[in-house]
C-alpha cells in the first residue's frame, strides 16, 4: 500500500489544485457558503484517519449539555441507511453510524444525536423538530464547506501532524495545508502527557498560527475500569483476553495495555471495520474481548457476546481547558 502510494505521486500536484481551487472559489464567495443563526461548532481536520473528533465532540457536549440543548450532526459513516436520521430508542450503529451511536447511547437524555451527507439539510431538519437544539455540533465536516461553521475546531495529531504531510494520495491530507488558516482552534491531539514546554513551542511555531488562532494541547487518558453491557471490571484484574480494534490508530491503546503488563493478543482490524459472520465466529472462542467504545458499539449487538465483551473508556485532557472553555463560550454569548 505504501508503494502504491509513491506511485501514485504524479497525481499529487493535481489533487492539490482541485482541493485548492475548490477552497478559493468557497474564500472569494463564488461557491456559496450558508451561514445560520443557531450557533454551529464544527470538529474536523485536515487528514484522513483518526485525529481524535469523538473525543473531542464528547468533551463539548460534556461541557454545554447543562446549559444548553446539545445537537450532534454527523454523516453517519458506513450506516445502512440515507438521508436525514434522528437518533431514537430503535438507532442501532448500522442505522447511524457507530460514532454516532456512542453519542446517543452515552447522551441520549441529555442531547439530540442526527446525522446526514448533507449538513445544510440535517441543520435545517434539526430546526423543524420539536424541542430543537440552541447548539449543533458539527462532527467531521471541516472540508464541508457549504456550511459555514461559527467556529471551526481543526485537530492534528502530534505524531502526525498536517505540517508534515501532503495530500492525498500519496500523503495524508484531504487538501492543502493552508486550510488551517479557517480554524479557530486548533489542537494537538494524542500528546504524551509529559510533553516539554521546548516541544510546544518547536510545534508552535511549526503550526505558526494567524493571529486570531489559538493552539492547544492535548492527551488521551484511559480510566482505570472496563465497561459491559451489564457489569464493570477493573483492568488490574483482567488476565488473559483478546484485545480487538477497528480504530485508526490503535498503537496509544495498545501501548497503555502494555504498561500495566497484561497478556493479551490483538485483533487488528481497519478502521469501521464491518464485523463478518465469520469474525463474530472467531470472537464466539474467546473467553474475554477487550475493546474500544466505538468497536463495541457494533459488536454489543451480538448476543453470544455480551457477558464477555468489554469496552476501555477514554477522555481528553486539554493543556489549558480555562481558556479554550471561555474561548467556547464567549463565541456562543455573540450567537444566542
Amino acid at each position: 500500500m505504501i508503494f502504491l502510494r509513491y506511485i501514485l505521486f504524479p497525481i499529487v500536484p493535481f489533487y492539490y489544485l482541485v482541493t485548492w481551487l475548490r477552497n478559493k472559489l468557497y474564500d472569494l464567495e463564488i461557491k456559496k457558503s450558508i451561514s445560520y443563526h443557531i450557533p454551529v461548532i464544527c470538529v474536523g481536520n485536515l487528514s484522513v484517519g483518526g485525529t481524535g473528533k469523538t473525543p473531542m465532540i464528547e468533551y463539548l457536549i460534556g461541557l454545554l449539555k447543562e446549559d444548553y440543548l446539545v445537537a450532534t450532526l454527523s454523516r453517519g459513516y458506513k450506516r445502512k441507511t440515507e438521508g436525514f436520521q434522528l437518533a431514537d430508542n430503535d438507532a442501532t450503529a448500522k442505522s447511524i453510524g457507530d460514532e454516532p451511536f456512542q453519542f446517543y447511547n452515552k447522551f441520549k437524555k441529555e442531547i439530540l444525536v442526527a446525522v446526514d451527507a448533507d449538513r445544510n439539510n440535517g441543520i435545517k431538519q434539526l430546526q423543524l423538530i420539536d424541542g430543537k437544539p440552541e447548539i449543533i455540533l458539527l462532527d467531521d465536516a471541516f472540508q464541508h464547506r457549504k456550511v459555514k461553521a461559527g467556529f471551526n475546531i481543526l485537530l492534528t495529531t502530534y505524531s502526525k501532524p498536517y505540517f508534515k504531510d501532503i495530500v492525498l494520495p500519496t500523503g495524508n491530507l484531504r487538501e492543502p495545508r493552508n486550510g488551517s488558516k479557517r480554524a479557530n482552534v486548533i489542537v494537538v491531539t494524542k500528546c504524551p502527557k509529559n510533553i516539554s514546554d521546548a516541544e510546544k513551542n518547536s510545534i508552535l511555531q511549526q503550526i505558526n498560527p494567524e493571529a486570531n488562532q489559538h493552539v492547544f494541547f492535548s492527551s488521551i487518558s484511559y480510566l482505570d475500569h472496563v465497561i459491559s453491557s451489564n457489569t464493570n471490571r477493573s483492568i488490574e484484574g483482567l488476565e488473559d483476553f483478546t484485545l480487538v480494534t477497528g480504530i485508526a490508530n490503535a498503537a496509544p491503546l495498545v501501548h497503555f495495555l502494555n504498561e500495566k503488563a497484561l497478556k493479551f493478543e490483538h485483533l487488528n482490524f481497519k478502521d469501521h471495520h464491518e464485523f463478518s459472520k465469520q469474525d463474530i465466529l472467531e470472537l464466539n472462542k474467546k473467553e474475554l474481548i477487550v475493546t474500544t467504545e466505538k468497536d463495541f458499539m457494533r459488536l454489543k449487538q451480538y448476543e453470544s457476546l455480551r457477558d464477555k465483551l468489554f469496552y476501555l473508556p477514554i477522555s481528553i485532557t486539554i493543556n489549558d481547558e480555562v481558556k479554550i472553555n471561555k474561548l467556547i463560550k464567549s463565541f456562543l454569548k455573540t450567537k444566542l
